[in-house]
C-alpha cells in the first residue's frame, strides 16, 4: 500500500512540475509577443484566431491579408497557444541560418504518432545521426542511378494521360500524386509499387486519409494537444490508421533484409556500391543497422515512413502547379521543349542525369514554380535561445515562430509584378542582388531538406517526358484556381490540364 502511495505522489509531482513549466512557459512567451502587432482579440479563449475557425479558402485568403496589413511580424494568439509569424528574409535568415533555433515547434507533434521522430520532426544529436546517415543517399552517384526509375514511372504516367487525352479536361492531381508514391516507394525502399493489390491500395488510400486528419487538427489547434486529442473518436480512426500504414513498412523493410549484403555508402572519394540491384535509401539505414548499430528497426521504420510522406506529397504538388503554369504560357512551353531538343536530339530521347543538368531554362521554370507556389507554404520553429528582430522586436527563448514561405516569395519589393509568371527571375544576373534567404521553396540553413536535388531531377524528368508527348493547354489557371490551408499548399478541387498528343 505505502509503495503504490509513493509511485502515485511520484507521479503526480512529475505532472504538477511538468504543467508548471509548461505554464511558465506559455505565458512568458504571451508577455513577450504581446507587443507585437497583430489581428483584434476577440475574447480570451479564441484570442484573434477566430476568423481562422472557417473553411480552408477563407482561411488562406485571411492569412494573406493580415501578411500584408502586419508585415513583416506579427502575433495570433489564443488561450492555450501564442506565436510569432515572420514574414521578411532577414528574420527569416536570423531563425534558420542559427543552429540554435533547430527544434520543430509544437504544431509537429501532430506526426509524431506516424513519423516518429525520424529527419523531419526529431532534435539534437538524434537529428544529426539520421542526418549523417540519410545524407549519401542523395549524393549523385545515387541520384544518377534514381534518374532511371523517374524515366521508367514518368512513362506510366504518359501512358495513363494517353487514356484520357480526348477528354476536354484531366484533373492531374491524382495522377501525378500516384507517380510520386511510386517514385518515391522505389527509390526510397527499393520497391515497385502498382497499386493493385489490396495490400498497395490500402496502403495508398491510408495516406490520403491520415493526411486529411492532420489537416483536421491543424484547422482546430487545440487537437494538438495529446491529451484533450485522445477524448474523441478521431484519435482511435488516426491510431487504426497507422497501425495499417506501420504494417506496411515494416513488411516491405523485412523483404528488403531477407537478401541484404551491406553497402559501402557513396563519398567523394569512391564510388557508389553498383550491381544489378538499384541501391535505395532503405539499404543505407539497413547497413548502419547492421554495421555499426547507429539506428535500430524502429528508427528505419520511422525514416521510410518520413520519406514516402515528404517525398511524395510535396514533389505531386511541385509538379501539378508546374504544369498548370506550363500549359499556360505557350511561349514558355515551346521554349522548353526547344532546350529538351537541344539538349537531347531528340525529344524523345530518355534524359540522363547530366542531360537534365544541362537544361537551365527548365530549372529556371520549375523554380519559378516553386517561388509561385512553393509546396511548403510555412514552418514553424520553436526559439532555442531569445531572439532580437531585424526591426529590434525582443521574442523569448521557447517562443513558438511561424514563417510564411509564401507570403515571402510574394513580396512585390522583393519579386516586382509577384504574380507574373517570369523564369528570368532566376538569370543568374537577376539573382545576384536578391536577399539569399528571399527564397525558400527547400528551407534554408543546417535544417534545409534534404532531398531538394531529388526533387528538382524528378520534377525535370516527369515534365521532359509528358512534354515530349504532349502540347499542355490550359483549363485551370492562376486566376481560376482557389488556394486552401493543407499540411502542403493545394487548390479547393484539384487542378485541371488539357494534353494534346505531340506529333
Amino acid at each position: 500500500m505505502l509503495v503504490s502511495t509513493t509511485v502515485l505522489l511520484a507521479i503526480t509531482l512529475v505532472l504538477l512540475l511538468y504543467c508548471f513549466k509548461t505554464i511558465k512557459e506559455h505565458v512568458l512567451c504571451f508577455i513577450s509577443l504581446a507587443k507585437l502587432p497583430g489581428p483584434p482579440l476577440n475574447d480570451i479563449i479564441s484570442g484573434n484566431l477566430l476568423p481562422l475557425y472557417a473553411n480552408p479558402d477563407k482561411i488562406f485568403k485571411t492569412m494573406r491579408e493580415w501578411g500584408r496589413t502586419y508585415y513583416p511580424i506579427y502575433r495570433l494568439q489564443a488561450a492555450h497557444m501564442t506565436a510569432a509569424n515572420v514574414l521578411s528574409p532577414e528574420d527569416c535568415e536570423l531563425i534558420l541560418s542559427s543552429s540554435v533555433h533547430m527544434e520543430k515547434s509544437i504544431v509537429y507533434n501532430l506526426l509524431h504518432d506516424w513519423l516518429g521522430t525520424g529527419l523531419l520532426t526529431s532534435t539534437g544529436s538524434k537529428w544529426q545521426m539520421r542526418r549523417k546517415i540519410l545524407t549519401p543517399a542523395f549524393h549523385f552517384n545515387i541520384l544518377q542511378q534514381f534518374v532511371g526509375i523517374f524515366n521508367e514511372e514518368t512513362d506510366k504516367l504518359v501512358e495513363v494521360l494517353m487514356d484520357e487525352c480526348d477528354k476536354p479536361a484531366v484533373n492531374i492531381t491524382p495522377h501525378v500524386t500516384q507517380f510520386t508514391l511510386k517514385t518515391i516507394a522505389e527509390t526510397a525502399m527499393g520497391t515497385k509499387l502498382k497499386f493493385t493489390t489490396t495490400k498497395e491500395i490500402a496502403y495508398k488510400k491510408s495516406i490520403f486519409e491520415l493526411g486529411e486528419i492532420m489537416v483536421y487538427r491543424l484547422m482546430r489547434s487545440w487537437l494538438i494537444y495529446k491529451f484533450i486529442y485522445l477524448f474523441t473518436p478521431g484519435y482511435y480512426t488516426e491510431r487504426k490508421i497507422t497501425r495499417r500504414l506501420h504494417r506496411f513498412t515494416q513488411s516491405v523493410i523485412a523483404e528488403r533484409e531477407k537478401n541484404f549484403k551491406d553497402v559501402v555508402p557513396p563519398t567523394e572519394e569512391h564510388e557508389v556500391y553498383v550491381g544489378k540491384k538499384r541501391l535505395a535509401m532503405l539499404d543505407l539505414l539497413i547497413t548502419a543497422k547492421n554495421k555499426d548499430a547507429l539506428i535500430d528497426d524502429e528508427g528505419i521504420r520511422e525514416e521510410v515512413d518520413t520519406f514516402m510522406f515528404e517525398g511524395h506529397d510535396t514533389t505531386a504538388v511541385a509538379l501539378s502547379f508546374a504544369l498548370m503554369l506550363i500549359a499556360g504560357h505557350k511561349s514558355v512551353q515551346e521554349q522548353i521543349v526547344q532546350e529538351m531538343g537541344e539538349v537531347l536530339g531528340d525529344i524523345r530521347k530518355k534524359p540522363s542525369y547530366n542531360n537534365l543538368q544541362e537544361m537551365k531554362y527548365l530549372e529556371r521554370c520549375v523554380k519559378e514554380a516553386l517561388r509561385l507556389y512553393p509546396s511548403v507554404h510555412y514552418m514553424s520553429r520553436k526559439l532555442g535561445e531569445d531572439l532580437v528582430t531585424h526591426t529590434g522586436e525582443r521574442l523569448v527563448k521557447n517562443s513558438i515562430v511561424n514563417l510564411h514561405i509564401y507570403d515571402l516569395h510574394h513580396n512585390p519589393d522583393i519579386y516586382p509584378d509577384p504574380e507574373k509568371f517570369d523564369p528570368d527571375r532566376f538569370l543568374p544576373e537577376n539573382c545576384q542582388n536578391r536577399h539569399p534567404f528571399a527564397y525558400l521553396p527547400f528551407s534554408a540553413g543546417p535544417r534545409n531538406c534534404i532531398g531538394q536535388r531529388f526533387a528538382m531531377l524528378e520534377l525535370k524528368a516527369a515534365i521532359c517526358g509528358i512534354l515530349a508527348n504532349f502540347i499542355l493547354e490550359p483549363v485551370d489557371t492562376q486566376s481560376t484556381i482557389v488556394l486552401v490551408v493543407d499540411i502542403v499548399l493545394r487548390t479547393k478541387e484539384g487542378i485541371k490540364v488539357k494534353f494534346v498528343p505531340r506529333t
